[in-house]
């Protein structure tokens, strides 16, 4: 016999944009069941980087600090290196301290961080709670899904019972990857906007590694050996595990076997074990539309990048956040028609925005010839070296190590929820700013406190005047239903920051409307940034 199951909205896909999803949705009140097929194990870990606007997130769900102290030493150095092989000829490196030393950030409270999937996943396993205690299901398939206009009927399996259970939900939320069966079955269309690539990731331990590098230690290692041998072999737990990522395009020694290879990438001997070795296609794809009537696409089955910069994992993360306020707005009854449907309109650019500076990031490494001479303790081969370390100097590799307009600098300017500023100065400047549409700048409102802590529940008007018209104003939010609380603020940096009298931030902490004064009538604001009159 089938059970049955009602929730707010149903997760498909326990990854870690799955889990930001489930954490979102936590933190707004929704109730949701996910649903992963896997056991949770991580044999070969995807990701490492978290980026400082994922890490906003993570502080407003109560998880940064657990995050950024997973693992990772802080004494490792943080460094980009290109180089012949490891151990070999350096051609650049690009310093970037360790996570003890680098300097404080000015911009945000929660820089980026270091915490690998294999570290990740069990965190916000253990965070959100595991069935039957908690509401993430793992070893748990959904078979088939249904929608009418009331919800979305899903029948999910437990694999390790056999035991079926009937989901009745508001929503269904695809966090199944970038082949997403979900997406597939919406005939939602995610078409390749660059050429596929084909590449090797090899993971493996060299426990004797750290200690022999010493001074010499990095983050990450471009090698420079050869057509195969061009992309990052990056260290994942800054003790003994690294990752080599080889390029598979018709190159005969990529076919070479794993422990083959990661001896040519180190210049001395030194103990290495291979864990796995598996090859992978790196498709760059964003999904026509990123909904179909009650279901949604979040993370990769919306966008695929390469991972030339980090930003992938990112994007999907900031996806959640951008869509769980607004399902929250939808079940509790103040969202207007439009304010669904913004989610696309919203992240689609977004999207576009990263994939194209990974495609960058991807193409200056593929362009990057390595001359036969380069590792020769030659004349010719020191003329090659210094030719190319005074070409990377000048090529802005450090872009794809440092991009905080792709991390904090995006923007919903242009989504009709968004008030325009018919004042405001060129958008070219990406830096953090209170144009509407931009993430609302960081400032410390006292020690420890961020201008970003004051957000997150509803929309906030930070003011940093006095007006006769406040009570006005908040009356168009309260009695739309809108959760709305007003903050007066006289700290000079914060006032410095926010460039406006009065600033009014969503619940994900973009800025929604600014002005030199509160309107004489709020209604159409208000109407405006929820979605629409009803």
């Amino acid at each position: 016999m089938t059970s049955q199951l009602t929730t707010d909205v149903l997760i498909v896909g326990g990854g870690p944009t799955g889990m930001a999803t489930a954490l979102e949705l936590r933190s707004r009140g929704v109730g949701f069941v996910l649903v992963e097929a896997g056991d949770g194990s991580v044999g070969h870990p995807k990701v490492s980087s978290i980026g400082p606007r994922s890490m906003e997130f993570f502080r407003r769900w109560g998880i940064s600090d657990r995050v950024r102290h997973s693992g990772w030493p802080g004494d490792h150095p943080l460094d980009c290196v290109w180089t012949t092989r490891i151990g070999g000829h350096e051609l650049f490196r690009l310093k970037r301290h360790t996570m003890d030393t680098r300097p404080d950030f000015r911009h945000t409270p929660e820089p980026d961080a270091i915490c690998p999937q294999h570290w990740l996943g069990p965190l916000l396993r253990s965070e959100l709670g595991v069935h039957p205690d908690g509401p993430v299901r793992m070893k748990t398939r959904m078979e088939r899904f249904a929608q009418d206009d009331d919800g979305v009927t899903a029948t999910i399996t437990d694999l390790d019972t056999g035991e079926s259970t009937e989901v009745r939900s508001q929503y269904l939320i695809a966090c199944d990857g970038t082949g997403s069966p979900i997406r597939k079955e919406c005939g939602i269309p995610a078409p390749a906007q660059h050429e596929t690539q084909v590449f090797r990731n090899i993971l493996f331990r060299a426990p004797e590694l750290r200690a022999r590098l010493g001074e010499r230690n990095a983050n990450f290692y471009y090698l420079m050996i050869s057509s195969a041998l061009r992309f990052p072999l990056r260290a994942l737990d800054g003790e003994s595990l690294y990752r080599l990522t080889v390029g598979l395009q018709g190159h005969p020694e990529s076919l070479q076997d794993a422990e083959t290879l990661v001896r040519k990438a180190i210049a001395f001997e030194t103990p290495v074990e291979v864990l796995s070795d598996n090859e992978w296609h790196l498709v760059h794809r964003v999904a026509s539309d990123f909904r179909h009537g009650r279901v949604f696409l979040v993370g990769d089955s919306a966008h695929t990048l390469s991972p030339s910069g980090g930003f992938g994992m990112n994007t999907g993360i900031c996806g959640a956040a951008d869509l769980g306020w607004k399902l929250a707005a939808e079940l509790a009854g103040w969202a207007g028609p439009g304010l669904l449907d913004s989610y696309t309109l919203e992240r689609q650019p977004v999207a576009f925005e990263g994939l194209e500076e990974a495609n960058r990031n991807l193409e200056r490494a593929m362009r990057r010839q390595v001359p036969d001479e380069l590792n020769d303790d030659t004349p010719q081969g020191e003329l090659f070296r210094n030719k190319i370390s005074e070409g990377l100097q000048r090529g802005g590799v450090a872009r794809e190590f440092d991009a905080p307009e792709i991390h904090l600098g995006f923007t919903y300017a242009g989504s009709p929820l968004i008030v325009p500023d018919p004042t405001a100065e060129s958008t070219e400047d990406r830096r953090p700013n209170t144009r509407p549409g931009s993430r609302a700048p960081h400032a410390w409102v006292k020690p420890g406190m961020s201008t970003l802590d004051l957000f997150g529940d509803g929309f906030v008007l930070l003011r940093f005047a006095e007006s006769a018209r406040l009570e006005s104003f908040s009356s168009a939010f309260t009695s739309r239903g809108i959760p709305f609380s007003s903050i007066a603020l006289d700290v000079p940096e914060v006032v410095e920051a926010y460039e406006r009298p009065f600033v009014l931030v969503r619940p994900d902490g973009h800025v929604a409307w600014r002005g030199h004064e509160l309107p004489e009538s709020a209604g159409e604001i208000a109407d405006q940034v929820r979605g629409g009159a009803r």
